[in-house]
């Protein structure tokens, strides 16, 4: 049997678990991105295990914070609760998901570097995948054949395709002021190859 790390043994191990987290995120906003695990546990006031026991790794650390900010992506949407069919939902979580990125870029661009590496189980592409399947809903709107074997491969698509956009933007190759414009762009792209007519 082995043991999950990316997962506290019991509910008593999520305060510490979300005190690691913070204690990466403080160092990332302090421009350290090559922390040790060693700082980690002195900047979350833990022992030098405890970073690992809870996570295993820094890169499982990290693929923690991009959940995070897809979980904050998924928050603000569901506040938002936008109205229309299908394709203004998508777009509407697409402009709400780069507003995420662009309020700490720095950081964000850290986070996204680190994205590359093996994930662990649910990865961040589960994650991405049902922010795009929320937006989604029904589908109405859409008008594709097999619906819901359509929505399910279009939420990996738009999972995909702003992974794409943000590695451009964390690259820098990609202006902040142009994020969200050439990722609705490209969500925009996907829904129509999928509706044929939006």
């Amino acid at each position: 049997m082995s043991f999950d790390k990316t997962k506290p043994s019991t509910a008593r191990g999520e305060p510490v678990r979300q005190r690691v987290i913070d204690a990466a995120e403080t160092l990332l906003r302090q421009g350290k991105a090559e922390f040790s695990m060693r700082d980690l546990a002195a900047q979350a006031q833990v022992s030098f295990a405890t970073p690992f026991n809870h996570f295993g790794s820094k890169a499982a650390i990290m693929q923690a914070l991009s959940a995070r900010r897809i979980e904050e992506m998924e928050a603000r949407y569901r506040a938002a609760a936008p109205a229309g069919d299908a394709r203004d939902r998508v777009l509407a979580a697409t402009a709400i998901a780069a507003g995420v990125m662009l309020e700490e870029s720095a950081v964000n661009r850290m986070v996204m570097g680190w994205l590359g590496t093996p994930a662990t189980v649910p990865g961040p592409l589960t994650h991405s995948a049902a922010l795009w399947a929320l937006a989604l809903g029904a589908g109405d709107g859409l008008g594709v054949a097999g619906q819901d074997q359509a929505l399910a491969a279009l939420s990996r698509h738009l999972a995909f395709g702003f992974r794409g956009v943000l590695s451009f933007w964390t690259a820098g190759e990609l202006p902040e002021e142009e994020l969200e414009a050439q990722a609705c762009a490209v969500a925009a792209a996907l829904l129509r190859g999928c509706a044929g007519d939006i």
